[in-house]
């Protein structure tokens, strides 16, 4: 168990930060949509030093791949060391359209949450991966005077 009293933050390796990735599977999607970020959760797998996620059409497909860079961020936290930790992947995402691209992934255990069809496959391609551990706080450190204390209601 960390000190509670340790605030120190270590900047993880690209490798265990890929490792990470390998774990983890559901993450955060943003991505610009005309004048603002948006974000999104996707389902995806690592695939040879890329992510690949499936999906329909619509605002989240448009949004990645455009011209604007992509990022996918996920973040955990491990209860046997008290740590936290969050990794974020920033890069370009394309279409998967290749006959051979397409037979690469259409058997990687990709599993959308949300049913109906979902046949285009999004390769991202990250240019920067990075990720930081560091130890949870307590929540009773937070706390204050007012906490816990009821409010009215905003009606």
């Amino acid at each position: 168990m960390t000190d509670e009293h340790t605030t120190e933050v270590e900047n993880l390796p690209v490798n265990s930060c890929w490792e990470l990735l390998h774990e983890a599977g559901v993450g955060r999607l943003a991505v610009w949509v005309e004048d603002h970020p948006d974000i999104f959760p996707v389902n995806f797998v690592v695939d040879h030093g890329s992510l690949v996620f499936r999906s329909a059409e619509g605002t989240k497909v448009s949004a990645a791949l455009s011209d604007v860079p992509v990022a996918l961020e996920i973040d955990g936290y491990d209860a046997a060391d008290g740590t936290a930790w969050s990794v974020v992947a920033r890069g370009r995402a394309e279409r998967i359209r290749s006959i051979e691209g397409l037979m690469d992934t259409v058997d990687l255990p990709l599993f959308p949450w949300q049913a109906g069809p979902k046949g285009i496959f999004v390769r991202i391609v990250p240019e920067l991966v990075t990720g930081r551990r560091f130890p949870a706080a307590d929540p009773e450190v937070w706390r204050t005077p007012l906490s816990g204390v009821r409010r009215a209601s905003e009606e």
